[in-house]
């Protein structure tokens, strides 16, 4: 009932008609890809937050809460900008040519149909926000939309294609080239304008090179060639556009009740606590559509795949996000200096959120990789009306509340599409759960830990020194704790990263 109908014609296939891979070589493979991703995405961050601790002491909570405003006109229309082209082109490997090209001429179309929309809504955001200054710098920020509608059949081949390296290089070099013009507009006075330009330059360069290395012709489109695609990816606009609206619906709570420097404040609590997060997540995210789009209707599969992501994902963000709230409070003054502390109350919120959501955001993978993003629309639907009650609530007791909104609301989203994400691919609850384990007992040892060396430590000691041995404390305990309680999985990702330094087929891929 859920699975949407793409006609089969001359130019289609059947979605269900795909070529098996081995499952050796999709661990394999996948594995490989997962390590390039890494590798791009974690030198990139290594600049970014450099840059953002630089580009923080220069600017204002203000300046990052007129962006902010101007991001969430953004955030709504990009769902309009791509209308779910990419993710359409990777669930559907076999479109033709001629398909693919009257898809691209449809992506070029919604880019700038948004981007003229965004034209139209900017006054009267600013007139919303009370912030007359926000209107050209959405309309500069909504520029991006072009290039989002013209990359979109192109990125989904160069997924089909498997060129995870050559996007990998492609978003380190993205982020890199953002950070690196906003330090130096900021550093030379441009304030909002620094964090607007920097962006918008570095996605305009992303997308040229895209289009040069996976050329696509345009070609006029016709209602009974597209209009199966674009119903699968109409059901991924509208789940993406209700996740989006509730997912910014904080930062406009925050705006409209609580004014820009609030928003500035709970801004960054937000990047702070989710942009690690996200780093770890679209390992994961990116890859992960093209593989399950091979093996959809295998469901052992589909199972091995969701249990060893879900594990490799909390261990590796449940110690980031749990051990940044642990230290929040010194080390937001240190590092960013006194402005910032009206951020640490939400920051610790969001970054026990964090957890939660990290391994949640397999699950609409998996469900519109199976043909269900009907399921995903309709529980993003749910949330539309979920999480702005939750904000409105929380908005009276500050940015604090606004954050405690995603705390109380979202789990009703995440527990409907766990429960349909286990009861399509016939998992064993038993088995999820046991996936978590091992982060799971980790990061309880490591707040045990952290919580006894708080106490321990006496009141004058430097807080630079505090901070330091928190951290190296909270770090051990939590390796330490795997290695003791957990061997044996803790040795399949030695082995798994051995592969990785050597690639070859093993003798059994059938355990993940």
């Amino acid at each position: 009932m859920d699975s949407p109908k793409i006609p089969v014609t001359e130019e289609t296939h059947s979605p269900a008609a795909y070529v098996p891979v081995p499952p050796l070589q999709r661990h394999s493979s996948l594995a490989i890809n997962l390590v390039w991703r890494a590798v791009a995405n974690w030198s990139s961050q290594l600049v970014s937050w450099g840059s953002l601790f630089v580009v923080v002491r220069l600017l204002n909570p203000s300046d990052f809460g007129i962006v902010g405003m101007s991001m969430i006109l953004y955030s709504y229309l990009r769902f309009l900008g791509g209308f779910g082209i990419t993710p359409t082109v990777i669930r559907h490997r076999d479109f033709s040519e001629e398909t693919l090209a009257q898809l691209n001429t449809m992506g070029a179309i919604f880019g700038a149909g948004s981007f003229l929309l965004a034209c139209l809504c900017a006054w009267p955001a600013a007139r919303f926000f009370k912030s007359p200054h926000m209107a050209p710098v959405a309309i500069v920020t909504c520029v991006a939309l072009i290039p989002l509608g013209l990359r979109g059949v192109p990125e989904g081949l160069m997924n089909t294609d498997m060129r995870f390296k050559s996007l990998s290089v492609l978003d380190a070099v993205r982020d890199v080239l953002s950070a690196a013009i906003t330090i130096v507009l900021a550093w030379l006075g441009y304030h909002y304008w620094a964090l607007v330009l920097g962006n918008l330059a570095s996605e305009i360069t992303r997308c040229v090179v895209i289009l040069r290395m996976r050329p696509q012709r345009f070609a006029w489109p016709r209602i009974a060639t597209v209009r199966g695609p674009l119903i699968f990816g109409g059901r991924w606009l509208i789940g993406g556009f209700a996740w989006s609206t509730y997912n910014t619906l904080d930062n406009v709570t925050a705006g409209r009740a609580l004014g820009q420097t609030a928003l500035g404040l709970y801004g960054m609590a937000w990047t702070i606590a989710n942009t690690p997060l996200e780093k770890v997540v679209s390992l994961v995210t990116t890859l992960i559509p093209a593989y399950l789009s091979r093996v959809q209707n295998d469901l052992a599969a589909l199972r091995r795949y969701v249990r060893t992501i879900t594990e490799a994902i909390a261990l590796a963000t449940f110690p980031t996000t749990i051990g940044m709230a642990l230290v929040a409070r010194q080390a937001v003054p240190l590092v960013m200096g006194a402005k910032w502390k009206g951020m640490i109350g939400p920051l610790e919120v969001l970054c026990v959120y964090g957890s939660v959501r990290s391994i949640v955001a397999l699950l609409p993978k998996v469900l519109t990789a199976v043909g269900n993003p009907r399921f995903v629309m309709r529980a993003e639907l749910a949330g539309l009306f979920l999480m702005p009650v939750s904000f409105w609530i929380g908005s009276h007791w500050g940015i604090t509340g606004i954050a405690y909104g995603w705390v109380f609301a979202y789990p009703i989203i995440a527990i409907a599409e766990f429960w349909k994400t286990v009861r399509t691919i016939e998992m064993d609850v038993a088995d999820y759960i046991r996936s978590l384990r091992p982060a799971l007992d980790g990061c309880a040892t490591m707040v045990a830990a952290v919580l006894l060396l708080k106490w321990l430590m006496p009141s004058n000691q430097s807080e630079w020194l505090r901070l330091v041995l928190e951290i190296a404390c909270g770090a051990t305990v939590y390796i330490v704790t795997l290695l003791l309680l957990h061997r044996e999985r803790t040795r399949h990702y030695i082995k798994i990263a051995s592969r990785i330094r050597t690639p070859r087929l093993e003798s059994n891929p059938g355990t993940a």
